[in-house]
């Protein structure tokens, strides 16, 4: 099965904070895993917030995704011009763009967040 896992996600793991449920599903010798570029991108927002909070270094983030195991799903126009097909659920750019980029590969999208599984049209697994 094929998951892209939303930023919230992979940071979880990444920090080993990730619940049992969680693990159980990236861990499955059938799951092949997908990070986003948006995701790396709102990761390195985040980090320039200086927010005393936050302190991931997105090229070590990536580094440590890609060093696991995780596959990159660049964004290309189609991701893009999907966005425009989505329903008003969620304001976020990013959960957005994710949700189109699940939708148009075929790749189910893992989250947590309960307003971006109300995207029933596409493909998205809630997980908590």
């Amino acid at each position: 099965m094929k998951y892209l896992l939303d930023t919230h996600l992979l940071l979880w793991l990444a920090e080993g904070t990730a619940s049992r449920n969680i693990r159980k599903v990236v861990e499955s010798a059938t799951a092949e895993l997908y990070f986003s570029a948006a995701s790396i991108l709102e990761v390195a927002i985040k980090n320039n917030l200086k927010r005393a909070d936050f302190q991931v270094d997105p090229h070590v983030f990536r580094r440590g995704l890609t060093d696991n195991g995780y596959v990159e799903l660049p964004i290309n126009s189609i991701h893009a011009a999907y966005v425009v097909n989505l329903e008003e659920h969620h304001k976020d750019p990013i959960d957005r763009l994710l949700i189109a980029q699940a939708t148009v590969e075929g790749i189910t999208l893992l989250t947590s967040d309960a307003t971006i599984a109300r995207y029933a049209s596409s493909p998205i697994s809630l997980v908590k």
